[in-house]
């Protein structure tokens, strides 16, 4: 698998499903992705390796016998699903994801290396309003990673 990046706009369907561009769906190792939720009230897209490693660690580095460790297993684990893409390219959101995520017509998709978010444009627009400054402090605080 190639890097998954690139942000596109698409719109989510009367059906709830949403088109994963071909620039990203010509870098995924087949035709199923692992949907949850994100941090920061989007979707993130898994290919079912990245998964396993993702979880696998996740599940290791956790106890159910912790209030915190349950918090993130419930809102990383619990919710993740299957889906497939169709031949047009689509993926079905389930609706409880949807209404996590606040998806209801236009759409920003996200390749971020090895997984893909989704969000809903407006909620991604105020995401960077509210943290534009934030992430120009851990800009700077990168140094010279760049170079």
């Amino acid at each position: 698998m190639e890097l998954l990046t690139g942000e596109f706009r698409n719109t989510l369907d009367d059906k709830g499903r949403v088109s994963l561009p071909a620039r990203l769906r010509s870098e995924l190792p087949g035709n199923v992705l692992i949907l949850t939720q994100g941090i920061d009230r989007c979707l993130w897209l898994f290919p079912p390796e990245q998964w396993k490693i993702l979880s696998r660690k996740l599940m290791e580095t956790t106890s159910p016998f912790q209030a915190r460790a349950r918090l993130v297993q419930r809102r990383i684990i619990a919710p993740a699903q299957e889906a497939e893409i169709d031949k047009a390219g689509r993926i079905a959101v389930p609706q409880s994801l949807r209404e996590f995520a606040g998806l209801t017509k236009d759409c920003v998709v996200l390749g971020i290396d090895k997984y893909v978010e989704i969000w809903d444009a407006e909620q991604y627009r105020a995401y960077w309003e509210e943290n534009e400054a934030e992430f120009r402090a851990a800009a700077e605080e990168l140094g010279s990673v760049l170079l």
